[in-house]
């Protein structure tokens, strides 16, 4: 398998990872964002450090990582931008709203396939081109009939978006990456938890041990699909990790519909159906374009 086909695959892995995510969150209604962030950051930090010795079998040189400091900086970016997507995520996933967060990631190829092209110099393709056509008109059609802007859904995109952007500027390689990401956040989020408690008490450390452990939990299920996501935008290209995260938003409507019992009324349907109208021909592209077997 080369390089592309590899990475397309990877990104296909964390999509659907990613789309399974409600399922975890369920089992937090109402949380506090502000330290199930604080705890995701802190918890990830040992996942991802031995996924840098035991998976890239390296050794962590701090000095090494911070002696590049334009790698570093933009993990920090990168790292700032992911917390607000995926802040905005959470609050859809434990406040009832997955189906607002399904349109999110449905928004979210949009904006990274027009950042492809339009700052990397990518190319779309004849079926690339007539899915996204489709999916923003699926999007504008749902904006227009209920008549106000999907702020969450934007959130996510945007910042997801503007997260894979600096991602592609950061030379360390994805496991290291993803270490630095979550370590360099981890000061402020341990900072502010202890705040919070001797302020005005936390409720995730008031609550009971399981709930806690709900918290600290957060960190590996989220950064497991980050794995697979860092792996894939090194070796793909913006706009066919673009088109592989309608995935995530597909598995996500699903949930909504079928196990959380979210409304699915008409305008949805007519926005969802001209979606996968699109995703239909970008299936039946990639078909015309495997090459033909090698005659006798």
């Amino acid at each position: 398998m080369n390089d592309l086909r590899f990475g397309n695959a990877m990104a296909a892995l964390s999509f659907a990872l990613w789309g399974m995510l409600p399922l975890y969150y369920q089992f937090l209604p109402n949380a506090a964002m502000d330290e199930l962030l604080a705890f995701r950051i802190m918890a990830s930090v040992p996942f991802a450090a031995l996924m840098v010795i035991f998976l890239q079998k390296k050794t962590i040189r701090l000095k090494t990582i911070i002696a590049d400091k334009r790698s570093f900086k933009m993990a920090f970016v990168a790292s700032c931008l992911m917390c607000v997507s995926w802040t905005a995520f959470t609050w859809a996933m434990t406040n009832d709203r997955v189906m607002d967060a399904s349109l999110g990631f449905f928004i979210s190829p949009l904006t990274m396939a027009a950042l492809g092209v339009f700052l990397l110099g990518e190319r779309l393709s004849l079926g690339k081109k007539i899915a996204l056509l489709l999916a923003g008109t699926g999007l504008l059609y749902q904006v227009m009939q209920y008549g106000q802007v999907p702020y969450i859904a934007l959130s996510m995109a945007v910042f997801f978006t503007l997260y894979g952007y600096f991602k592609k500027k950061i030379n360390y390689d994805w496991a290291t990456c993803l270490f630095v990401e979550v370590l360099v956040l981890t000061p402020f989020a341990l900072a502010y938890l202890i705040f919070k408690q001797t302020t005005v008490g936390a409720v995730s450390l008031e609550s009971g041990w399981q709930t806690l452990m709900l918290y600290i939990g957060s960190g590996p299920v989220t950064l497991a699909p980050l794995i697979f996501y860092s792996m894939a935008i090194r070796l793909t290209t913006m706009s066919n990790v673009a088109l592989m995260q309608y995935i995530e938003p597909s598995l996500q409507f699903l949930l909504a519909v079928f196990v959380f019992g979210e409304l699915f009324d008409e305008v949805k349907l007519v926005s969802f159906s001209l979606i996968w109208a699109g995703l239909l021909f970008t299936i039946i592209e990639s078909f015309g374009k495997r090459r033909p077997l090698a005659k006798p």
